[in-house]
């Protein structure tokens, strides 16, 4: 059986728990989870600011 070598490996997704304890990871590794977490944010915000608009238009459309 042909060993596989660590390149033809999938990544592995890089995830965040809140509360993880960050001690081990380096500034590189934080900078990177940052990023992750303002577009995961931006991602949230949008999504509320849609379902906003469509409750306001049902709200006008049932005249609530």
């Amino acid at each position: 059986m042909p060993a596989i070598d660590d390149d033809d490996r999938p990544k592995k997704k890089i995830v965040h728990e809140i509360g993880q304890d960050l001690t081990l990871l380096s500034v590189g590794e934080l900078t990177e989870r940052v990023a992750i977490l303002k577009d995961e944010i931006a991602r949230l915000e949008a999504n509320m600011a849609s379902k906003q608009a469509s409750k306001s238009a049902a709200d006008l459309f049932f005249k609530k």
